[in-house]
């Protein structure tokens, strides 16, 4: 690729080069032809003056042309100086002037009821104008013929240097539009060399400056990328929360396995491996869906799988008797994973049937732009200073309680892939502890 289709900078140095000199161009042809035309209209004008003066000034006597009085143009008197005149009587006497010496012009021996002009050749072989005519001298019945030249040379060079002059001028003029259009572009572009400046010290490892002073139509480039920065630092902190999910999920399942191939139990080890396996299939189609910012995303009725998690939990806490409702419309929906909303909700009422007492109550409403699921026990609750600490990746409050630690920070970090959160307050509804889980409403976050 050539280095015009390279360099923007160059590409519009070449166009308006290019425009500035057709341009320019047309304008000098049209100013020199101008003056040119100007030049020989006053050129010509003075010729026929001239010529009337002699047409005035001649007389004839027995056919010979004579002058009645002298012209006013010295040049005529001079030898070879370029001004000349040559009147030819009716029985082709010839009068001409001093200017001439022995030399004749080539004038035509045609008949011109009006005014001829015409360039010739003169002596030593100037360039010459010349204009006749056909007249009738008063009270005469002959016809005279009368021919008027000067010498072109000085017009043609004064014309040439008209023409030098305006293409000198009209040059200076293109190289000035020119210089200052690639200044022009070289000063616009700088905001572009700070955007590199800006891109190559955040690829060194830098942060990225969005608050530098850049011009309004480069301004969008850097917030789309600012936008892509944040988004690839997302997509890592998702693949580093998938993974942790990942392992948080898989590691009851490998105690399981652990134990059930000491004991030779084979169908327990199977089922826990085909688990194993539905668990990793399901976080790598997670974290695909995930860097395709939730294009398979579908809408989700939260107090369905709440209700579906409800009956699960049932029996798994059946020998404690638990009573765990759900209320709420099941009209209320969220855009997202079925299987991600399981996660999150599963977390929070996992937690709350480890910890409460009889009772754990899941209710669903709508908030505004957001759909709340309130997870609530009647479980100890905890202490304002401590609710921050469960948070925590791998923090758990109680070793004696099964677990790793991960159930809420999971549940934290997939609200957030979804623009939600969780909040944590103790005492709840039920006195115990309380999870509100936030995630936008299914239209409003079609709308955003």
């Amino acid at each position: 690729m050539s280095i015009w289709r390279r360099s923007l900078a160059m590409r519009l140095g070449l166009l308006t080069g290019t425009w500035v000199a057709v341009g320019l161009l047309l304008v000098w042809l049209w100013a020199t032809n101008t003056v040119t035309e100007a030049v020989e209209h006053s050129f010509d004008s003075r010729l026929v003056s001239l010529l009337d003066a002699l047409v005035a000034a001649t007389g004839t006597e027995q056919g010979h042309p004579y002058l009645i009085r002298p012209v006013s143009e010295p040049r005529f008197d001079q030898p070879l100086s370029g001004a000349y005149f040559q009147i030819e009587g009716p029985g082709g006497s010839l009068l001409a002037s001093r200017s001439l010496g022995d030399q004749l012009l080539p004038a035509s021996h045609t008949s011109h009821p009006g005014l001829s002009i015409e360039d010739i050749r003169g002596p030593r072989g100037q360039h010459l104008r010349a204009v006749e005519r056909d007249f009738v001298p008063p009270d005469r019945n002959e016809v005279v013929h009368i021919l008027v030249a000067l010498s072109q040379d000085e017009s043609l060079q004064e014309s040439a240097r008209v023409r030098r002059l305006f293409g000198l001028g009209f040059t200076l003029i293109g190289v000035g539009l020119v210089g200052a259009v690639v200044f022009q572009v070289s000063w616009g572009l700088r905001g572009l060399l700070r955007l590199r400046g800006i891109v190559e010290q955040l690829r060194a490892g830098g942060e990225l400056i969005s608050y530098v002073a850049l011009p309004v139509e480069v301004q969008p480039l850097l917030a789309e990328i600012e936008g892509l920065v944040q988004q690839n630092r997302a997509t890592v902190e998702r693949a580093r929360s998938h993974v942790g999910n990942l392992a948080h999920a898989l590691r009851t399942r490998l105690s399981i396995i652990r134990n059930a191939v000491a004991s030779a139990d084979q169908v327990t080890a199977l089922h826990e491996l085909l688990g194993a396996e539905r668990l990793v299939q399901h976080h790598l189609v997670r974290a695909r869906t995930a860097a395709l910012a939730g294009t398979t995303a579908s809408d989700v009725s939260v107090a369905a799988v709440a209700d579906e998690l409800a009956r699960a939990l049932r029996r798994l806490f059946a020998e404690r008797r638990l009573l765990i409702t759900v209320t709420g419309d099941c009209a209320l929906r969220v855009r997202g994973e079925r299987e991600d909303l399981a996660e999150m909700l599963g977390n929070l009422m996992e937690n709350a049937c480890k910890w409460t007492e009889a009772q754990v109550n899941v209710s669903v409403r709508r908030n505004g732009a957001w759909v709340i699921a309130v997870v609530s026990d009647d479980g100890p609750g905890l202490p304002a200073q401590r609710l921050r600490e469960v948070r925590q990746r791998g923090v758990r409050l109680d070793e004696t309680v099964p677990g790793s630690g991960l159930g809420l920070a999971i549940a934290a970090d997939l609200a957030a892939l979804y623009g939600g959160r969780v909040d944590l307050s103790s005492p709840g509804p039920d006195g115990g502890l309380a999870a509100e889980l936030y995630l936008p409403a299914a239209q409003a976050l079609a709308a955003a």
